[in-house]
C-alpha cells in the first residue's frame, strides 16, 4: 500500500512509519516539525526514517489547506494514518486554539482531500482521555461527552468529523483510541521520558499528586502494531490500544525506572492538576476481536528498554530540556 502519515516524526507516527515501511509499504510521511518539545528528539527519528528508500518526507502542516491540495494531487493514496496532533492535557488548558486548530481543523482538512480524491480509508488517533471520570475498565462504548480537557474536546470532536465523512463519503474509518503510550525516543513531555531523565541526570522529579495514579502504560512498538492492524476494512469503528486492563502506579514506574538506570529519584512534590485522570485501565476485548491485537510488551520489559534508550544516548539528551 501506498499510506500517508501525519505527525511521521512524532514519538507514535515514527514507529508507525518504520513498521509499515519494514512491511513493504511506500510511506509519504507529513510533518511540521515544530517544537512544541525539542525538535532534535523528532530529527533523531526523522534521520533513522530517511535511512529508507521506500520513505518521502514532507515538512508542512496538515492546517494548510492549500499544501495538502498539491499533496493529494500529484499522488494516490490506499489509506491515510493521521498521527498529526497537539496531545497533552495540561498544554492544552493554556493554548486551546492551538489545540482546537490542530486536532480538529486540520483533520477536517484530511477528510474533504480523501473525499474528493477518492481515498478510501482513515485511521486516526484519538485518546483515553475522553473516558475521565467513568467506570473501569474502559469500553468503547461509553458515554464520552463531557470531556474535562481542551485536548479531549479536540479529539471528540475529531472522531465526530471522522464519522460525518464515513456517512456522507463513505470513507472507513478507524478511530484508535491510545493509553498512555511510552517506549524508546518517546515524548520528553510525558512523565516516562521526563523521570527517565531526572533519574539520569540526578536531578529532582516533578510528581504531581501523591503517585497512587494509574495508568495503563502501553509499549510503543504495541501501539504502532495496532494502528497499522486498523488498516483493514472495519467501517466505523472506534478501539481502545491499551495495555490490557494491567495498570501501575506512577509510583511503582518511578520505582522500575530507578532501578534500570542504577539511580535513587529525588522527588518534589505538587498538587495533583484538576484535568489530570486519577487512574486508566483499558478494555481491549474489541481490538482482540477486530484486530486480532494484543499487547506484547510487558511494563517491567517496556520500561526497562526505555531506560536502556536514555542510558545509550545520554550524551545528546543532556542538553534536551525537559
Amino acid at each position: 500500500m501506498t499510506l500517508l502519515i501525519t505527525g511521521c516524526a512524532g514519538f507514535i507516527g515514527a514507529r508507525t512509519s518504520q513498521l509499515a515501511l519494514e512491511a513493504g509499504h511506500e510511506v509519504v510521511g507529513l510533518d511540521n516539525l515544530n517544537d512544541y518539545y525539542d525538535p532534535r528528539i523528532k530529527r533523531h527519528r526523522l534521520d533513522q526514517l530517511l535511512a529508507n528508500e521506500g520513505f518521502r518526507f514532507l515538512e508542512m502542516d496538515i492546517e494548510d489547506g492549500v499544501a495538502l491540495d498539491r499533496v493529494f494531487a500529484v499522488r494516490h493514496f490506499d489509506a491515510v494514518i493521521n498521527l498529526a496532533a497537539r496531545a497533552g492535557v495540561r498544554a492544552s488548558i493554556q493554548t486551546p486554539h492551538v489545540y482546537m486548530h490542530t486536532n480538529t481543523v486540520g483533520t477536517l482538512n484530511l477528510l474533504e482531500r480523501m473525499a474528493l480524491h477518492g481515498v478510501s480509508k482513515f485511521v486516526i488517533a484519538s485518546t483515553s482521555s475522553l473516558y475521565a471520570g467513568l467506570p473501569m475498565p474502559f469500553r468503547e462504548d461509553a458515554l464520552v461527552t463531557r470531556p474535562i480537557s481542551p485536548y479531549a474536546a479536540t479529539k471528540l470532536a475529531a472522531e465526530a468529523l471522522t464519522h460525518v465523512w464515513h456517512h456522507l463519503h463513505g470513507i472507513d474509518v478507524s478511530v484508535v483510541r491510545y493509553f498512555t503510550v511510552y517506549g524508546p525516543s518517546g515524548r520528553p513531555d510525558m512523565a516516562p521520558f521526563r523521570f527517565s531523565e531526572w533519574i539520569r541526570r540526578n536531578q529532582p522529579i516533578t510528581l504531581y499528586g501523591d503517585g497512587l495514579q494509574t495508568r495503563d502504560f502501553t509499549y510503543i512498538d504495541d501501539i504502532a502494531r495496532g494502528t497499522l492492524a486498523a488498516l483493514q476494512p472495519l467501517g466505523y469503528e472506534i478501539i481502545n490500544l491499551g495495555g490490557g486492563n494491567a495498570p501501575i502506579s506512577i509510583n511503582a514506574m518511578i520505582s522500575q525506572l530507578e532501578e534500570n538506570l542504577g539511580s535513587t529519584a529525588m522527588i518534589d512534590h505538587k498538587p495533583a492538576i484538576a484535568a489530570d485522570m486519577q487512574d486508566t485501565s483499558a478494555d481491549i476485548s474489541k481490538a482482540s476481536e477486530l484486530l486480532n491485537w494484543q499487547p506484547l510488551t510487558s511494563s517491567a520489559e517496556g520500561l526497562a528498554q526505555t531506560a536502556a534508550w536514555h542510558l545509550d544516548n545520554g550524551n545528546w539528551l543532556d542538553s534536551v530540556e525537559i
